[in-house]
C-alpha cells in the first residue's frame, strides 16, 4: 500500500487506514493483533465479576436487549453500542488489560479495552469474518495510538490540559467500527469527529475509590463513543471533515508542538500493535516493575515477607504520581506491592482479595513502603515504567532495577501464545471449564480463518 492523498497531511491517516485490508498486514502484525484480541476477551470475562462489570451490565439491562452483540460471561445479547459499553467497562476492571507506549516511552493508555470491545461488538452485529476483525483492530490501534502520540501522550495531556488522553483511543474504536461497517473515508472522518465529543474526560476520575469510574472512563465510555460515532456517521449524521487539523480540532487544541507528524510517520511500517505492553500482574501498570523486582529479590535471596522491614521504590515522577498512596487498592503501590510480597504473586484473586488486603502482614508492610522519584530513571525514561526496589531486613538490604516489566514492548520475547495461555488458564478454566477454554484458545489462534466471529464470541457467553 502507498499513502493516499486527502484533505491534508493531518487527514491522511484516515484515508490510509480505510484503504488498508487484512491482506496488507504482515504476518507478525496479524499474530500480535490476535493475541491482543484474545487477551482483551479474557479481561472482559473475568472483569464481569467485579463491581464495575456487574454494575455496567445492570445499567445496560435497563436499556433493553437486542440480538446484535454478545456480552462476555453472560447469556444476554444487546445492541452493539451497549455491548461495547459493558465489555469495555468489564475489560478494564481487573487491571489486566494491556497498556501502550510509543517508541519514546510516551504512554497512551489502554487501547485494547477500548478498541477490541468496540470492534467485537460491531463484528458481532455485522457477522464479520475473523480476518476483517483483525484488520479493524490493527487499524484502530494505529488511529488511537497515533492520535495520542500527536498530543504528547498521557503526561502532556494531564499536565497541560487536565484531560485523560487515553480517551482518544475512542478515535481508534471509531475507525475500527467504521471499517467493519464498510464506511468510506469521508464518512469515517465524520465518525471520528462525532466520536470525540462523546469520549473526552478530565482526570478527576482517578480520585475515586471503587475502580468504577476508572473502568468506565478507560474502557466502556470511549468504546461506546467509537461505536456510536461510526453508527451515527453511517446514518448520515454530520461531524466535520477534519477533526485533526481543523481550527479548534485535536492538534490545534491539545497537540504538543512539533508532534503533528506522529499521525502519519511510518504508516505501513511501524505498527502500533507492537507498542502494546501485555500485563501479567493484576494491578496498575506502573506497579508491575516494582512487583517483579520485589518478588525476584525475595526468591533469589531466600527471604520471606515477614523478614522485610521496609521497601523503597524509585520511579520516574509521572509513574510515581499515578500509583503512590492512591485510594484504589489495585492502582496503589503500597497496597499491591505488600499484597504481592505476602502472597508471593499478584494474580486476579490476590489483587481483589479483601481478606488479604486487610491481613496484619499486608497492613504492616503497607506502612513500610515508600515511593520516591529516582533521578536516574527520571533522566533516562521520564515516561517509562521502570522501578528500582530496595528491601531492607535485619541483616541488610538488597536492591534490584527493572527497567521494563515483563510483557513490555522493549523486553525480548515479551509475549507468546504459550505465555498468554498460562496467564489466562488459571483464571478462565475454573470459570468456563477446560473444554471451553481450549476452544477459546484454538479459535483465537485461528481467528483469521473464521467466517463469522460469532463462533469465537459465542464461547464467551455465560
Amino acid at each position: 500500500m502507498t499513502r493516499n492523498g486527502g484533505t491534508g497531511e493531518k487527514s491522511t491517516m484516515i484515508e490510509y487506514l480505510v484503504e488498508q485490508r487484512y491482506s496488507d498486514l504482515p504476518s507478525l502484525v496479524v499474530e500480535r493483533t490476535k493475541m491482543l484480541i484474545f487477551d482483551q476477551l479474557g479481561c472482559a470475562y473475568v472483569g464481569a465479576e467485579l463491581p464495575s462489570g456487574r454494575l455496567a451490565l445492570q445499567y445496560a439491562g435497563t436499556l433493553g436487549e437486542s440480538r446484535e452483540s454478545s456480552i462476555a460471561h453472560s447469556s444476554r445479547t444487546m445492541a452493539a453500542v451497549t455491548a461495547a459499553f459493558v465489555n469495555g467497562t468489564a475489560g478494564h476492571a481487573a487491571e489486566l488489560d494491556c497498556a501502550h507506549a510509543t517508541e519514546d516511552f510516551r504512554a497512551t493508555g489502554h487501547p485494547a479495552t477500548v478498541i477490541v470491545p468496540a470492534a467485537v461488538a460491531v463484528a458481532d452485529r455485522q457477522c464479520s469474518s475473523g480476518a476483517d476483525l483483525v484488520d479493524a483492530v490493527a487499524a484502530g490501534f494505529e488511529a488511537g495510538g497515533r492520535t495520542i502520540s500527536a498530543v504528547g501522550g498521557l503526561s502532556w495531556m494531564r499536565s497541560e490540559h487536565g484531560l485523560y488522553a487515553g480517551c482518544l483511543h475512542s478515535i481508534g474504536a471509531a475507525v475500527a467500527s467504521a471499517k467493519l461497517l464498510g464506511l468510506d473515508a469521508d464518512t469515517t472522518r465524520h465518525a471520528a469527529a462525532l466520536t470525540l465529543g462523546q469520549a473526552v474526560s478530565p482526570v478527576a476520575f482517578f480520585g475515586e475509590r471503587r475502580h468504577i469510574s476508572k473502568s468506565i472512563t478507560k474502557g466502556g465510555q470511549p468504546a461506546t463513543a467509537g461505536v456510536a460515532g461510526a453508527l451515527q456517521a453511517a446514518a448520515g449524521l454530520e461531524g466535520v471533515d477534519d477533526i485533526f487539523g481543523a481550527p479548534g480540532g485535536i492538534i490545534d487544541t491539545w497537540g504538543e508542538p512539533g508532534r503533528e507528524s506522529a499521525l502519519t510517520d511510518g504508516l505501513g511500517e511501524d505498527y502500533a500493535v507492537f507498542g502494546a505492553n501485555f500485563k501479567f500482574y493484576a494491578a496498575g501498570y506502573p506497579i508491575h516493575s516494582a512487583v517483579e523486582a520485589a518478588l525476584s529479590l525475595l526468591a533469589d535471596n531466600g527471604l520471606s515477607a515477614e523478614q522485610v522491614r521496609s521497601a523503597t521504590v524509585g520511579m520516574p515522577s509521572f509513574a510515581a504520581s499515578v500509583v503512590d498512596s492512591r485510594n484504589m487498592p489495585t492502582i496503589c503501590m503500597q497496597d499491591m506491592l505488600s499484597v504481592a510480597m505476602v502472597a508471593g504473586r499478584l494474580g486476579f484473586e490476590e489483587a481483589h482479595s479483601s481478606a488479604l488486603l486487610a491481613s496484619p502482614q499486608v497492613s504492616r508492610l503497607r506502612k513500610a513502603v515508600t515511593v520516591y522519584v529516582d533521578d536516574d530513571l527520571e533522566r533516562k525514561q521520564p515516561h517509562g515504567r521502570g522501578a528500582r526496589v530496595t528491601l531492607r531486613t535485619d541483616s541488610g538490604e538488597v536492591s534490584r532495577l527493572i527497567e521494563h516489566p515483563r510483557g513490555h514492548r522493549f523486553r525480548e520475547n515479551n509475549v507468546t501464545w504459550d505465555l498468554l495461555q498460562l496467564k489466562w488458564q488459571s483464571m478462565l478454566e475454573p470459570r468456563m471449564g477446560a473444554q471451553r477454554f481450549a476452544e477459546l484458545v484454538t479459535s483465537a489462534m485461528a481467528l483469521e480463518g473464521l467466517d463469522d466471529v460469532r463462533s469465537l464470541t459465542g464461547i464467551l457467553a455465560g
